[in-house]
Formats: C-alpha cells, structure tokens, sequence
C-alpha cells in the first residue's frame, strides 16, 4: 500500500496517438485529477522509441526510457498505462507488471481479448488492479457496467457496432450509393482508417471486443478464435439499396447471445429493421444494446474511438485505482470467469436470410431455386426481381427467407451454385430482428 503522504506515480507505455492524448491530460489537468485521485498523479516514466517526442508534449526529456525494466523495477511507480498496442510485446509487459505489483490500465484489445482471462486471475492473485474500460468503445462507459451495474441481470445478448470505421463506410454506401472501394478510400482520406485497413474491414477489431463483452457478460472465457467473423467487402451499393427498398439497414454488427447454456458469438453484416435504434447509428459511432433479465434493453452511445475519448477512459481508470490507493481501500475482486459454457458453431444458429443472386432470364428457374429451399426445409418470404440485361438474358433476384438453420443455407447455397440456371450467388446477408 502506498504512503499516505506519497503522490502517485504513473508509467506511461507508448506514446501513439492515445498514448499522447493521455499524456496531455495527466500534465494539462494535474490539479483537477488530484483533487479527484484524493493526491498527486505523477507521471515518473515513459516507455517510448521516438525520444523526440519529449519537445512536443512538454515531457522531460530524463523521463523517457526505451528500456521496459526502468518502469517494471521503478518503485516509485504504482499505476502502469499500456497504450503500445498489438499483442506483443504488450501481453508480456502487462504480465510482468502486475507479478511486481503495480495496477495496470490498458486500452489494449487484442491482449484482453486473448488474454483476459489469464491477467484477471493474475490481478487477483497479487491484489492489484487490472483496469481496460477503453479497450471496447473508446468512451462509452461499457467494461464497469458489465463489471459492476448489469451483475444483478442474467446477459441474453449483446449487439454491438463496435467498429467506427466500418461503420463509416457503411454509412457512406447507404447514404450515397457509394461502392465499397470508394468508400473505403474516402475513410482512409480522412483518417478514420488505416493504410492497411484489413483488422476493421475483415471484422478482427469487433470480433476481438465482442469477446470481451461476451466473456464479461455470460462470466466465462470467450477468446476470439471462438468468433465466427466476416467481413464487409463482399457488400456492394445495390445491397444497400435493396436492403432500403426491404425496409432495412445494412450494419456490421458484433453479436453476443446465451440460449440453453449455449452461447453464439460472432460478427457480420446483417439486414436490421432501419426503424431500430442500431440502425440509425451513423457514421464514425458506436452503439452497444444489452438485454438483461431485470433491466430490460439498454444502449450505449457514443464516440468508440480517438484520442479524446480513449484518453477519457483510461484516466477514469486510473482515477478509480488511485481513489483506491489513497484511501486505503484493498484491490476489490471482480466477478470470476469461468470455462464450462459450450460455444455454439455457426452452423447451428437460426436467423433469417437475404441472398442476391444472377440468374438465367427464363422460366422455371425460380422453381428449381424453390425446391433446393424446400428440400433443406427453408421457407421463402419474398421474391422480387430486380434487374434484367437483355444482352446476356440474365436477370438479378433477391430472395428474402423466414427463419432457418445456417447449416441448411449453406448446404442449398451449394446445391444451387451447381444449377445451370444460376450464374452467380452475388451476396447472402444475415438478419436480424
């Protein structure tokens, strides 16, 4: 336990664009986060490559290291922030630093996600603090609820837009009509993606903090291998449109459910109701329903990225820790996690479905199409042909399903991409209502 008359001392790693973002509000509001600490937040070290960066935060230029050992054995620092990101050597710092006895907030995503479960433990075992609120939803208060405000509700499900980037673009090619390549690039020009933008747009990013989520909710281990995850490249402008035309909003989402002791996690787009709230979600915002036994529905909102509102987050954190400190109170234990609960496969959830697909222009080929559905016990909603070309005598269809098993679709999809009469299977989309 640290002195009462002692500050607190802060080991910053990284110095990214989070990382600096933090660094400005522990120099730029020191006495307002004191009076909230109950002391002094001093910041001690800073684990950063780039030692120029000392001139354009105003940070003592004797206080950055490059070496990890001068913040892990420096024992005047009690609160380390990890904002390196990646998995390594991350994972590994945070490890070393809760077995020498500091508390610990991180933003870092993948490490929870993949590690969780390990440091949490870890954190018990040693009696410190692991703190990650903005490691799902930049700002939008969403680890300390499922910790500590949602514990009294039995979690159903969770639908998540996790993602500001993806739903950017999305946002874009349904407003606009945008295809996804120029969407895309217009997200990269403004900076809300990245060069490489294959973590966002391939889901990895919301598949890792929907297995935070689920893990924290359904209280046991979810990694994110566990995730079933697609994509948002295959959409293209006239999905949107068709979706629009259905009545529907085209999101990826990031889905967490429990049904007989089984639980489902996965994250893809999906055709919602565009009169539900998710579907109103624009833009470079995330929003997280939760559906809990005694508390109903319930939504966050909010900015999910960038350095003010991480930067927030993670201060929060620290914050909480130092109350803690400096009162003297012991490091509380957070709900256990546990290992017993089966993830369900893809293959066994049940929802209903959209395909698209380019056909021969001709008759009788919606009865073959119909008896592959049958024959796998997939009841069709509606048929609407959209578009026909005359050069080629194909014709463009989109069939909507009532409820059906993922593994039956995916069995007709086959059967049917074998029917000449079929010249391509342009899109399937899950929905979801």
């Amino acid at each position: 336990m640290v002195a009462k008359d002692k500050n607190i001392g802060i080991g910053l790693m990284g110095l990214g664009v989070i990382g600096s973002g933090v660094a400005k509000v522990l120099l730029g509001k020191a006495e307002a986060l004191a009076r909230q600490a109950g002391r002094p937040l001093i910041l001690k070290k800073v684990l950063e490559c780039d030692l120029a960066k000392h001139g354009l935060l105003g940070i003592e230029r004797q206080l950055f290291t490059v070496d990890f050992k001068d913040i892990v054995s420096n024992r005047e620092i009690d609160i380390v922030i990890e904002l390196i990101g990646g998995g390594h050597p991350a994972f590994e710092y945070t490890k070393e630093a809760i077995l020498a006895g500091k508390c610990v907030v991180t933003a870092n995503k993948e490490v929870m996600a993949k590690h969780g479960y390990e440091l949490l433990n870890l954190a018990q075992e040693h009696k410190v603090d692991l703190r990650f609120e903005a490691s799902v939803g930049g700002g939008i208060p969403l680890i300390a609820p499922f910790q500590e405000d949602l514990v009294a509700n039995d979690i159903s499900a969770i639908y998540g837009i996790v993602n500001g980037t993806t739903n950017y673009i999305l946002t874009r090619m349904g407003l606009e009509g945008l295809d996804f390549l120029v969407a895309l690039k217009q997200a990269q020009e403004l900076g809300y993606a990245e060069r490489d933008p294959t973590n966002d747009i391939e889901g990895l990013d919301a598949a890792y903090k929907i297995a935070i989520l689920a893990s924290l909710a359904f209280r046991t281990e979810v990694g994110p291998e566990a995730v079933y995850r697609e994509g948002i490249s295959r959409l293209e402008a006239r999905d949107f449109r068709y979706a629009r035309e259905l009545g529907y909003a085209i999101k990826l989402l990031a889905i967490a459910k429990k049904s007989n002791g089984a639980i489902e996690v996965r994250v893809h787009p999906v055709f919602i109701p565009e009169d539900f709230l998710l579907a109103k979600v624009n833009g470079v915002y995330n929003a997280i329903q939760v559906e809990g036994d005694l508390v109903g529905k319930v939504i966050f909102y909010g900015q999910g990225a960038g350095p003010s509102p991480t930067s927030s987050a993670v201060i929060a954190d620290v914050i909480a820790i130092a109350q803690r400190i400096s009162y003297g109170i012991s490091s509380l234990p957070k709900p256990s996690l546990g290992t017993g609960k089966t993830i369900k496969p893809i293959s066994e959830i049940e929802t209903r479905y959209y395909f698209r697909m380019t056909v021969a222009d001709r008759p009788g080929v919606l009865a073959q199409i119909s008896k592959i559905l049958g024959d796998h016990l997939i009841s069709i909603s509606s048929v609407i042909q959209k578009e026909s070309d005359p050069a080629t005598q194909t014709a463009e269809i989109v069939i909507m399903t009532h409820p059906a098993k993922e593994k039956a679709v995916q069995e007709a999809l086959k059967e049917m991409e074998r029917l000449p009469v079929i010249k391509k299977i342009n899109n399937l989309v899950r929905v979801e209502v």
